[in-house]
């Protein structure tokens, strides 16, 4: 009986790491948001509710790293569009921050929050939630030394012509090392998901970064004639899975956590 406490200790040690482990291994929800605008008063007015509320609201919940970008000046959506990166742990952080913004947002930012239907802060908001792949969990902050302004982020979605076919891209990412092909090329990646409710289902995205645009020209070239990529990209197993890609070109606001 004089060993019962040590016993316990340790079991006690090995609950804590189990459920340390099983946090850090817990795949992140993300939620992309998309602000599309008819001008430039309608930019400036998301610009202040996001750096004066919503994100000053999520810190406060303790989400640390919410990311906002916009696309390049030469983008034709430029000045049309925000968009917003929000990591959760649960869909319950997803609907209590939801809640928190809708309540003490009240607080401020009236020209938001108080707009009439004759003046709207923006034309529509466009919301993707999505899960991290397992072979990338949670989300990882690049690493700049740079300008800000120098910096290029970019999304990328894929779409796939079915379920089916849609799992074979994700299973090429995870089990077939595409995510460590981009992570031995130095890509940076932020997260690589699956998208579980949005408008262009069945696909997936991913976001990744560079010092400027000249790295990211640089980088891709690098991927296409990479000989793991060559051999990857050439199984039968992996031919016709991916139908539609989208990308976009984006830089960090000066309110960015990224």
């Amino acid at each position: 009986m004089k060993h019962l406490p040590i016993i316990l200790l340790f079991l006690l040690s090995f609950a804590v790491t189990k459920e340390l482990f099983a946090q850090k291994t817990k795949q992140e929800l993300y939620e992309i948001r998309i602000y599309k605008l008819k001008d430039k008063t309608q930019e400036d007015r998301v610009d202040v509710f996001l750096k004066n509320t919503l994100i000053p609201v999520l810190h406060t919940y303790g989400t640390k790293t919410i990311g906002v970008f916009k696309p390049l000046e030469t983008d034709s959506t430029s000045g049309k569009r925000i968009f917003v990166l929000i990591p959760y742990n649960s869909m319950e952080d997803f609907f209590n921050v939801n809640n928190l913004v809708s309540t003490q947002g009240k607080n401020g930012n009236s020209e938001y929050i108080d707009a009439s239907y004759t003046n709207p802060p923006y034309d529509r908001i466009e919301s993707i939630l999505l899960r991290a792949f397992p072979g990338m969990a949670h989300m990882e902050a690049p690493l700049f030394t740079n300008a800000r302004s120098e910096r290029i982020y970019e999304l990328r979605s894929y779409e796939s012509a079915t379920e089916k076919i849609y799992r074979n891209k994700v299973q090429m990412f995870n089990q077939g090392d595409e995510i460590g092909l981009f992570k031995r090329l130095g890509f940076q990646a932020v997260f690589y998901a699956d998208v579980i409710a949005g408008n262009r289902m069945p696909n997936l995205m991913y976001m990744t970064t560079f010092t400027d645009r000249a790295s990211h020209d640089e980088h891709w070239k690098a991927f296409t004639e990479d000989p793991q990529w060559k051999k990857l990209s050439g199984l039968p197993e992996y031919q016709h899975n991916v139908s539609k890609i989208n990308i976009f070109l984006l830089r960090p606001t000066d309110y960015s956590d990224y």
